[in-house]
């Protein structure tokens, strides 16, 4: 960014305007595999909050202190002690059903490149204070990317929202929540938030 961002600007970026998947298309592969039930989109939003925020925070703190040449091995070794943390949080605290759902997804957070890529581009030139903003305000806008994207192939796919059933006489498209069905629903969110790009006149 050229302009220096008001706090209130630097959080709400995120959400819309440079959403990490709708925007920006980064984090697929968590984004197609796991968003099959709402639970499951939001519980890895969830984890990519917390680990986001946090390693942007302790890049910022110690960016001055790692060398040029080796800051992408350092912002790995970071980003790997907060996915472990978020890990065995989860394992202690959620439910089994929901940890075997995301299964290896978790673990694999360490390479999103979302993460790495707003600790390279913006936590690692930037004060604690508003890398912490970044980091919560890019995190909450790719929970709501999970969590809207789930709840379309919940819905359509199974015919429920968080586990309830939408009306008796649906029939369920099972493709889905299936690999074809997560690439065409993304395909047309992509879509829409284009059409809305064109809409006001931006550049895609």
């Amino acid at each position: 960014m050229n302009k220096e961002l008001t706090v209130r600007e630097e959080f709400t970026k995120g959400l819309l305007a440079h959403n990490p998947l709708f925007v920006a298309l980064l984090g697929m592969c968590p984004a197609l595999a796991v968003t099959t039930s709402v639970e499951n989109g939001l519980a890895m939003g969830v984890a990519v909050i917390m680990v986001m925020m946090l390693s942007n925070i302790l890049i910022s703190s110690i960016r001055n202190q790692i060398p040029k040449e080796v800051r992408i091995p350092c912002f790995i070794i970071v980003i790997a002690a907060f996915v472990t943390m978020v890990e065995l949080l989860m394992k202690a605290y959620l439910p089994a059903e929901i940890n075997e759902s995301l299964g290896i997804f978790i673990p694999l957070i360490v390479v999103n490149c979302a993460i790495m890529y707003r600790a390279e581009d913006f936590a690692s030139k930037q004060g604690v204070f508003r890398s912490a903003i970044d980091g919560a305000g890019m995190g909450i806008g790719f929970t709501i990317a999970l969590v809207t994207l789930s709840a379309i192939r919940e819905a359509v796919g199974m015919g429920t929202i968080l586990g309830i059933k939408i009306s008796e006489s649906y029939q369920p498209a099972s493709v889905m929540i299936m690999a074809p069905g997560a690439f065409l629903a993304l395909g047309l969110l992509l879509a829409y938030f284009n059409w809305r790009k064109l809409q006001r006149g931006e550049k895609i």
